[in-house]
């Protein structure tokens, strides 16, 4: 009795070691309470259900949208190239070796049923990790640097002849879409004092300031993200906001309006804290950084204003 109570403990301890494990293996950080709280969400347009090219500065591409007032022709309210919430293949098969392999722990049989023990299934993920990792580092160790947003360090020509490998819609992604259109280093310019001004807004929970950066729908997004800290008696403030690296994806006109979306790599002072001012996330001297591709739309000689933010994969 005593030998099968310490086995069942073992078992127990190496299930929350997997648990554990998982967690910090795929899930989203607590720092990711900056605008938009780390998620995919808004529209672009015609582009809204398409897969933004992949760039320098992201170069695996985007998440899906979680999130969005535009339907999927053909597909419902959802993605066709990844579902609405996220989860894809290679998720539904991960859940499915996890879920068999707690299965077999649980009821005494190894992780894998006899296969391998769970020590080696768990070897076999941290290898698995470690190369999907070194295999990014290589990547982006080849493609180079690429130049940031006019102003923040780089001259906007670099900048431009980085982002027009592209060239809008029928560029990368290989869709017949609407026709590209040409940006100037103000753009960018604009792009990075948005990329700015929205977060200051955020912090500062001032949602006058934010809806003249954003469109209506973006605005009910954050404020029900605003509303959410509030509920919680939490407020998060970015500050110290740098645009590292930055390369357009598309840019393209849909229906009288431009359309632009580019991916951005920025640094921020990301804290949250309590209604007593104790932090309870993120750290007020070390810098985290983020990569998103943030989509704007502009109407006939009006100024850029936000529409999207979708994760880079």
């Amino acid at each position: 009795m005593l030998k099968q109570t310490r086995g069942l403990r073992r078992r127990a301890s190496l299930l929350f070691a997997a648990i554990a494990a998982l967690c910090l293996a795929l899930g989203p950080g607590l720092a990711d309470a900056r605008a938009g709280f780390g998620r995919s969400f808004g529209s672009r347009g015609g582009m809204t259900w398409s897969a933004p090219p992949s760039t320098s500065t992201a170069p695996f591409g985007a998440q899906p949208m979680q999130r969005s007032f535009t339907p999927s022709p053909g597909y419902g309210y959802g993605s066709p190239y990844g579902a609405g919430t996220g989860s894809g293949f290679a998720s539904g098969l991960m859940g499915g070796l996890i879920g068999a392999g707690l299965a077999g722990l649980l009821f005494g049989h190894g992780f894998w049923g006899g296969m391998m023990g769970f020590g080696g299934f768990l070897g076999f993920l941290l290898q698995i990790l470690l190369l999907v990792l070194l295999a990014r580092w290589l990547i982006r160790l080849f493609r180079g640097p690429s130049p940031i947003f006019a102003g923040a360090g780089a001259g906007p020509g670099m900048f431009a002849r980085a982002g027009s490998a592209g060239l809008g819609p029928t560029g990368a992604s290989g869709r017949a879409a609407q026709p590209p259109i040409a940006l100037d280093p103000s753009d960018y310019r604009e792009f990075e004092q948005s990329l700015q001004e929205i977060q200051a807004a955020w912090s500062a929970h001032d949602v006058k300031a934010l809806g003249a950066a954003v469109t209506p729908e973006m605005l009910s997004y954050f404020a029900e993200q605003l509303a959410e800290q509030t509920s919680r008696s939490v407020r998060n403030e970015v500050t110290d906001v740098r645009l590292l690296q930055g390369d357009l994806a598309q840019a393209w006109t849909d229906h009288g309006r431009d359309y632009a979306t580019v991916a951005m790599r920025f640094s921020m002072i990301d804290v949250t804290r309590d209604s007593i001012d104790r932090i309870v996330a993120g750290s007020p001297t070390e810098p985290v950084s983020a990569t998103e591709l943030w989509a704007f739309v502009r109407g006939p000689g009006g100024r850029w204003i936000l529409s999207a933010i979708q994760q880079a994969r």
